[in-house]
């Protein structure tokens, strides 16, 4: 099971283009910021938004945040100008639209070793075309070949309704098959994975009931599209205190069982192996790296 470098339980798209919305940013109490360059820009304002965006960046007061640049296309006119800049930028992470195979994962890669991106800064990708869902598993596999910049899959469950010809049920069914797809693509390969947006900013039930899926699908957090949205995505993705409680009394439990050379223990009742204790672990170092974000 891949362990969370860091939280993701809100992730929020912020148009480049918006210089107010950039500086909101950084007050904001998002885990992470997409600064889109894509989507949210129209064609006229494209290198205005670079411009913009690289400079927030570089300009910093995010705090610990996590900032993602989210290029244009490789096959488009500003693809190759985003990839550099972003590059060089200090952000933590690119963010590819609709990817579709492994080689556009080893692409993005060796476009960034070109621009002379840090060592450490990540690839993530967009799962957004019913093309990318069907090479998922390449795409995600593509971390242990060439693609070792790769660390996240983000869902972009708007354009796939739309390549689909689905309706935006609130039990996502027609989206389940793809949500399903994608995580089990980044388990197995032990990398992050984002769920999609929820459109209705005016349904605040439904977008509960969103995040609240996407927690028991397996979704490491949400992506946004309005602040308004961040605490309920934080509250929701973020392990509760009783299961951080539950969560540190089986560590301490099976701990010392195994110095007594058992396998397994019960605690109040519940039988408790080591796949309990791992999960365990992952939700205690959740809660505490969400602690030290400071939220």
């Amino acid at each position: 099971m891949a362990k969370p470098a860091r939280p993701r339980r809100s992730v929020l798209y912020m148009p480049g283009s918006n210089a107010r919305a950039l500086e909101k940013g950084r007050a904001l109490a998002a885990d992470g910021l997409i600064l889109d360059l894509e989507d949210a820009v129209a064609p006229e304002a494209k290198q205005t938004a670079r411009d913009r965006v690289i400079a927030a960046v570089g300009k910093g007061g995010y705090g610990n945040r996590e900032l993602i640049i989210r290029v244009n296309g490789p096959d488009t006119p500003w693809g190759e100008d985003d990839m550099n800049a972003a590059a060089a930028s200090g952000a933590d992470a690119i963010l590819l639209p609709k990817v579709e195979s492994a080689e556009a994962v080893c692409r993005a890669q060796a476009a960034m070793d070109s621009a002379g991106a840090p060592a450490d800064m990540a690839i993530w990708c967009m799962m957004e075309t019913p093309l990318g869902m069907l090479h998922a598993e390449d795409i995600a596999g593509a971390s242990k070949s060439a693609g070792r910049r790769l660390a996240c899959l983000v869902m972009g469950t708007s354009d796939l309704a739309k390549d689909l010809q689905a309706a935006h049920t609130p039990e996502r069914l027609p989206m389940l098959t793809s949500l399903g797809l994608c995580l089990l693509a980044a388990r197995a390969f032990g990398l992050a994975i984002l769920d999609g947006v929820h459109l209705d900013l005016a349904d605040d039930e439904g977008f509960d009931q969103s995040c609240r899926q996407g927690v028991e699908l397996g979704f490491d957090g949400k992506t946004l599209i309005h602040p308004k949205t961040i605490e309920t995505a934080n509250r929701v993705f973020a392990p509760s205190a009783d299961e951080v409680d539950w969560s540190r009394k089986i560590i301490a439990a099976h701990g010392r069982a195994e110095k007594e050379g058992q396998g397994v223990v019960v605690v109040d009742g519940k039988l408790i192996e080591n796949l309990h204790v791992e999960n365990a672990r992952r939700l205690v170092q959740l809660a505490e790296a969400i602690e030290r974000l400071g939220s």
